[in-house]
C-alpha cells in the first residue's frame, strides 16, 4: 500500500543521508570495497524474481550498493574529471527525479522550460555571447557532436535534405590532446575518423597554432592538386570515350569525391582530458576567422574558469567562438550528469535540426507562444531535465561562492604540483605549474631514483610504467585512495591527480604523496 511504501522510501532516505552524504565524508572510510566481477556478481542477488520482494530486501539490495560502489564524494577520490557531493544540488536532483517530466515542451515542463532558458541565456553572457541558443545536453561528448553538427550545416545547409552525397570532403582540425568524441562524432555524422586532422601541440598539451595553420594551408592545396589532377584524367578520357554522357557522370562523380578538402570546423580545448590544456583560443579564433572556419571550444572540463575572476583569463577568446561545451557536472560539482552546449547563432540550432511534428509541437496552440516548445530543435525527443540541480546550487552558493570553490580547487592544485616539486621520487609530467586542476606527475619507487632521467631510453621508460598499475592495483584493492593513470604522446605511463572536491585541504594533498609512497616504494 501507499502508506508501506511511504515507509520505505523514508528508509531509503535515512540511508542516502547516512552513506552518501555523512559517512563518505570520513577520510578514514575505504573509497571503495573493491570485489572482481565475477566475486562481486557472486554477491550481488541480480537474478529478477516472479514474485514481488519484500521492502526488508530491497532496503537490503540498496545498502549493497552503497557498500560496493566507488564513493566518488570521498576525500580521496581523485579518478575522474568529476568529485564531491553539493547537497543543493542534490536535492534539485531529488525534485526532479520525482517530478519525472521531460522538457520537450512548456506544456509538461513550464516551470523548468523557464529555467532552461533563463540558465543557458546566463551561460552566453558568461561567455561573451551577445545572443544565441543552447540546450542541456546528455554529455560532453554529445555537445561536441552538436557543434560539429552546426559546423557542418553552417558551410552545407543543404546536408539537412541530402546529406553527405551532395557534398565535397570536409575536414575537421583538432589538437592532438584533444577529446577522443571527436572521431566518434565524425564517424556518426558520416564525415570519417580520417578527415578529422590531428593538431600538433606544446609539451603541456596546448594546441601549437603554427602547425593549425600549415595544416589547414595543406588541405587547400590538396584542393588544387586534386582538381588538376582531375582535369588531366578529364581531358584523357575526353580523347578516348564516345560515350559523352558516361564521361559527364564520371566528370560529376570526381568533382563531389576529390575536387578538394573544405576546412568546416576547428575545435579548440579548454581544460584538455590529461593534462589540463588550455588551447590559445585568441589565435585559434584569428585562423578561423581568416578562413571563415566554424570554432567551437570544449569547455567541458575547464569551463568552470568563467565563473572566476583570477583564472577567466584561462579562455581568453571564447567569446570568439561560435558554439561551447561545457560540463558544471566537472569543474562545478553540479551532480551529474549536468552538460551544457551554447551558440552564438541564434536560429542555427532550429534550421539544423527542427523537424515539424505536429502532435508534439503544435503551432496553433493558443495558451503561449510556441518558441517555448523548445524540444523542436534538438536531437533528442524526450531529455531529462537537468536544469534544476545546476540552478539551485547557484542560488543557494551565488556567484562568490562558486568563485570561491573553483579558486580553491586551482589553490589545492598548486600546492600539490609544489609538493611533487619537492619530494623525492616524484617528478612532474609538465615541467611549469599545471595550467588547470589536473596534476600529472611520475612516481618512482627507491630502486629507480639513482637511474638517470631519460624518456629517449626505451629500457628506462618500460620501467617508469610499469609503476602505476601496481601502486593503482594496491590502492583499489585497499580503497585508501582513487587516482587514474595513463600514458600519453609516447611518455610512459604517469598519474593523473584531478582536484575538484571543495572540501579538501592541504592535508589530502599531503595524504596523496605519502599513500602512493607507502604503496609504491617497495616495487
Amino acid at each position: 500500500g501507499n502508506e508501506d511504501a511511504v515507509t520505505f522510501l523514508r528508509s531509503v532516505f535515512d540511508l542516502v543521508i547516512k552513506e552518501g552524504v555523512e559517512r563518505v565524508k570520513d577520510a578514514s572510510t575505504p573509497v571503495i570495497d573493491f570485489k572482481n566481477p565475477e566475486e562481486l556478481e557472486q554477491i550481488l542477488d541480480l537474478k529478477i524474481p516472479m514474485q514481488s520482494s519484500s521492502h526488508d530486501q530491497l532496503l537490503h539490495y540498496c545498502e549493497q550498493v552503497f557498500k560496493y560502489s566507488v564513493k566518488t564524494a570521498h576525500p580521496h577520490f581523485f579518478n575522474q574529471l568529476y568529485a564531491g557531493l553539493d547537497p543543493y544540488g542534490f536535492a534539485g536532483q531529488v525534485v526532479t527525479d520525482v517530478l519525472n517530466t521531460s522538457i520537450y515542451t512548456y506544456e509538461v515542463a513550464p516551470v523548468f522550460v523557464l529555467m532552461e532558458k533563463y540558465l543557458l541565456r546566463h551561460v552566453r553572457q558568461l561567455i561573451g555571447y551577445e545572443g544565441g541558443d543552447g540546450t542541456f545536453s546528455p554529455g560532453g561528448s554529445y555537445s561536441n557532436m552538436l557543434g560539429m553538427n552546426l559546423a557542418r550545416f553552417n558551410k552545407f545547409p543543404q546536408v539537412v535534405r541530402v546529406g553527405m552525397r551532395g557534398l565535397p570532403r570536409i575536414v575537421a582540425f583538432v589538437s592532438s590532446q584533444s577529446h577522443y568524441s571527436n572521431k566518434k562524432n565524425a564517424a556518426l555524422l558520416g564525415i570519417g575518423i580520417d578527415d578529422v586532422i590531428p593538431v600538433a601541440t606544446d609539451n603541456c598539451g596546448r594546441m601549437l597554432t603554427s602547425d593549425l595553420k600549415r595544416k589547414i594551408e595543406e588541405s587547400k592545396e590538396e584542393v588544387s592538386i586534386l582538381s588538376n589532377v582531375c582535369l588531366v584524367l578529364l581531358n584523357v578520357l575526353y580523347h578516348c570515350v564516345i560515350n559523352y554522357q558516361m564521361l559527364i557522370s564520371l566528370w560529376f562523380t570526381i568533382m563531389i569525391r576529390w575536387n578538394g578538402a573544405v576546412p568546416f570546423l576547428v575545435v579548440g580545448t579548454c581544460g584538455t582530458t590529461v593534462l589540463g590544456a588550455f588551447d590559445p583560443v585568441d589565435e585559434i579564433a584569428d585562423i578561423c576567422q581568416d578562413n571563415n572556419i566554424w570554432l567551437h571550444i570544449d569547455a567541458a572540463w575547464g569551463g568552470g574558469v568563467l565563473l572566476s575572476s583570477k583564472h577567466r583569463h584561462l579562455c581568453k577568446g571564447i567569446h570568439r567562438s561560435d558554439s561551447v561545451a561545457w560540463n558544471p557536472h566537472k569543474m562545478m560539482m553540479a551532480p551529474l550528469q549536468c552538460c551544457i552546449f551554447v551558440t552564438k547563432h541564434d536560429s542555427v540550432m532550429k534550421n539544423c535540426q527542427s523537424i515539424q511534428v505536429p502532435y508534439l509541437f503544435q503551432p496553433d496552440k493558443t495558451l503561449y507562444s510556441p518558441e517555448y516548445d523548445i524540444g523542436s530543435k534538438v536531437i533528442q525527443c524526450g531529455r531529462k531535465v537537468d536544469v534544476f540541480k545546476l540552478w539551485l546550487m547557484m542560488k543557494a552558493h551565488g556567484n562568490i561562492g562558486l568563485e570561491s570553490r573553483i579558486n580553491k580547487a586551482f589553490d589545492n592544485a598548486q600546492y600539490l604540483a609544489e609538493l611533487v616539486k619537492k619530494t623525492d621520487g616524484f617528478k612532474l609530467v609538465c615541467d611549469v605549474s599545471p595550467e588547470c586542476t589536473n596534476v600529472c606527475f611520475w612516481y618512482l619507487p627507491k630502486r629507480l631514483r639513482k637511474l638517470e632521467w631519460r624518456l629517449d631510453d626505451k629500457a628506462f621508460c618500460q620501467k617508469v610504467a610499469a609503476v602505476p598499475p601496481i601502486v593503482k592495483e594496491k590502492m583499489t584493492t585497499s580503497g585508501s585512495l582513487l587516482v587514474g593513470y595513463q600514458p600519453l604522446a609516447g611518455m610512459p605511463s604517469f598519474f593523473r591527480m584531478v582536484v575538484i572536491n571543495d572540501e579538501l585541504t592541504k592535508s589530502d594533498m599531503h595524504f596523496v604523496i605519502n599513500e602512493i609512497d607507502k604503496l609504491g616504494q617497495d616495487i
